[in-house]
């Protein structure tokens, strides 16, 4: 094979895919153990060698992602607070996936606002996109963000309040 040419995705990884009409494959990348993850316009999902779905999330389920050139490792982080996954890429240079990653997230996101506290603490308000388009609001605190303290969630319903209105979300 030529250094150019690109990994396609093997057929038993395309079919267990499932791509939903509407949506399609933008990026794909074969990680060490001869697993793949794919970026679909929708949904990063990722499979076993064998072709198996072991991860499928939507981009507005991504907090935020990382990229160690180094040890060619792509961290996601979620929302929820669920346990990060870590990418390992078999070959960076073959596959589009790490900055295809960074535009999904990118947009899903529509409005976002930064609410700081005390010890410099975050809360992070935003106007997201699901994968059928449709918007919602989204709030991802930082530990120690106590959403119980009355004036912590005054704080951040206000920033909420902003970001819905200003998306054109009702309030």
């Amino acid at each position: 094979m030529p250094w150019f040419r690109r990994h396609s995705l093997p057929d038993p990884v395309r079919r267990a895919l499932d791509v939903a009409a509407g949506d399609r494959v933008l990026a794909s990348a074969e990680l060490v153990d001869g697993s793949w993850a794919v970026a679909t316009r929708s949904t990063l999902v990722t499979s076993d060698p064998a072709g198996a779905v072991t991860l499928r999330r939507p981009w507005s389920d991504v907090d935020r992602a990382s990229y160690a050139p180094e040890p060619s490792t792509l961290t996601v982080t979620w929302v929820d607070g669920s346990d990060p996954v870590e990418l390992h890429l078999a070959d960076p240079r073959r596959t589009a996936l790490v900055q295809t990653l960074r535009e999904r997230v990118q947009s899903s996101v529509v409005l976002s606002e930064t609410v700081t506290f005390a010890a410099g603490r975050t809360a992070r308000v935003a106007v997201r996109r699901h994968p059928d388009g449709g918007l919602f609001s989204q709030v991802v605190t930082e530990p120690g963000v106590d959403l119980d303290d009355p004036e912590v969630a005054a704080r951040v319903d206000a920033a909420e309040s902003r970001v819905r209105s200003a998306s054109g979300l009702p309030l």
